[in-house]
C-alpha cells in the first residue's frame, strides 16, 4: 500500500458523505456508513481506499481489488466484484480528483516549511507592505515597495523584487523569483518558478547583436497554477498576461508579450514564442511549440509534440509537425505507414546490398 506519511490522514468520510460530495450514487447493498480516509490505485488499495475505475483495460485489476470503494460509471458497475462498494458518478476522474481535495486538501499547495509569521532569517525591506497573515520563510527576500496580501505564503529562498504585488492566499514556492509583475489572488507558484525576467530580444545585423529593451510586466491573474521551473518572460513593450484560471506545468517556457487566454491547459514541455495568442480553453499537450506570433483560437486543441506555425481557428483540433487539423495528420500517417509497407528493402550480403554495382 502507497506510504503517504508526508500527508497524514484525517477523519476521512463516509460512503454517503463521498457519494454526495462526487453528486454519485451508491449501489444496493453497499455500507453508506464505511469510513474511507485513503486513496490508492486499484491493485494497493485497502478497505480504507478509495480508487476509481475508468479504463477497460484495469478490468481484471478491478476484479481482485481490495478498495473499500470504488468511482465507477454506471456503464461499468457490473466488473465491480461483489463486497466492495461501487460509487456510481458520471465522471469517475473528475469524482476522484473531488476525493482526493477533500481527504487530503494539504496535497493542494506546494510543500511548506510549517513555520508561521515572518522569519527573522528572512529579508523585508522597510518600504515593502505586507497584509497581517501573511507567511515568509527563511533566506526569502521581499523587495523595495513590494505588496504581499493577506494570506499568502513565500517559500524559502523567494525572491519578490521591487515593486512587484501579489494578492491574497497565495502561495510562492520555494526559490521561485519574481520581477516586473502582478499577480492576482489564489495564485500558486511551485518551487523554481521565474516570472519577469527579460525576454530573448535582439536586432541582428552587420555591426552584431544589439540587445532590445524589454519594458513590459508579466500579469498573472486570479487562481493561476504555475510549475515548477516554469518561465514567463516580461513583455517587450506590452505585458505578457496569464488569464484567469489557467494551468500551466513544469517546465514550460513562454516568452514576451504572450497572451493566456482563461481556464486553459499547457502542459509540461511547451514553449510559447514572443507574442503568441492563446484564447480562453485553450489545450497545449507536453513538447509542443508555438510560433511567434501565432494566434490560437478560443477551446483549440493541440495534440502532444507537434509544432504549430500558422494560426489555428477556434475550437480545432491539431497535431503534427507542422500542426495541421487532426483527421489531416492521421492520414498524411497512413498513407506515410502504407507506402513504407509497400517499399522493397534491399538484402544486404558481406556489407553489400543486391543494387551495388
Amino acid at each position: 500500500m502507497t506510504e503517504t506519511r508526508f500527508y497524514p490522514k484525517g477523519e476521512g468520510m463516509t460512503l454517503a458523505e463521498l457519494a454526495a460530495l462526487c453528486e454519485g450514487e451508491l449501489r444496493d447493498g453497499a455500507d453508506a456508513g464505511h469510513r474511507v480516509d485513503g486513496l490508492a490505485a486499484l491493485d494497493d488499495a485497502g478497505p480504507r481506499d478509495i480508487g476509481f475505475f475508468d479504463n477497460n483495460r484495469y478490468a481484471a485489476v478491478l476484479a481482485e481489488t481490495r478498495a473499500g470503494g470504488v468511482l465507477i460509471a454506471r456503464r461499468s458497475v457490473h466488473l465491480v466484484p461483489p463486497g466492495v462498494a461501487a460509487l456510481v458518478v458520471r465522471d469517475p476522474g473528475r469524482a476522484f480528483a473531488l476525493a482526493g481535495r477533500a481527504l487530503f486538501p494539504d496535497a493542494l499547495l506546494p510543500t511548506g516549511l510549517e513555520l508561521g509569521g515572518i522569519s527573522d532569517r528572512a529579508f523585508v525591506d522597510p518600504s515593502a507592505v505586507l497584509e497581517e497573515g501573511v507567511i515568509v520563510e527563511p533566506q526569502a527576500v521581499i523587495g523595495p515597495r513590494a505588496v504581499i496580501g493577506r494570506g499568502t505564503h513565500v517559500g524559502a529562498g523567494a525572491v519578490i523584487g521591487p515593486g512587484c504585488q501579489i494578492g491574497r492566499d497565495c502561495r510562492i514556492g520555494w526559490h521561485a523569483s519574481i520581477q516586473h509583475a502582478l499577480i492576482g489572488d489564489r495564485v500558486i507558484l511551485h518551487p523554481g518558478v521565474r516570472l519577469g525576467q527579460d525576454g530573448f530580444g535582439y536586432s541582428a545585423g552587420r555591426d552584431g547583436i544589439l540587445k532590445m529593451v524589454q519594458i513590459g510586466r508579466v500579469i498573472i491573474q486570479d487562481g493561476v497554477e504555475i510549475g515548477a521551473n516554469t518561465t514567463i518572460d516580461r513583455g517587450a513593450i506590452r505585458d505578457t498576461v496569464i488569464g484567469e484560471n489557467t494551468k500551466i506545468d513544469n517546465q514550460v517556457q513562454i516568452g514576451h508579450n504572450v497572451r493566456v487566454g482563461r481556464n486553459c491547459m499547457i502542459v509540461a514541455q511547451v514553449a510559447l514564442a514572443g507574442s503568441v495568442t492563446l484564447g480562453d480553453g485553450v489545450a497545449i499537450g507536453g513538447q509542443s511549440a508555438v510560433n511567434n506570433h501565432v494566434t490560437v483560437g478560443d477551446g483549440a486543441q493541440i495534440a502532444a509534440i507537434s509544432s504549430v506555425a500558422g494560426d489555428v481557428p477556434a475550437g480545432a483540433r491539431w497535431g503534427g509537425v507542422p500542426a495541421k487539423p487532426v483527421r489531416d495528420w492521421f492520414r498524411e500517417v497512413t498513407w506515410v505507414s502504407e507506402m513504407a509497407k509497400q517499399r522493397r528493402v534491399p538484402e544486404v550480403r558481406h556489407g553489400r546490398d543486391d543494387n551495388d554495382a
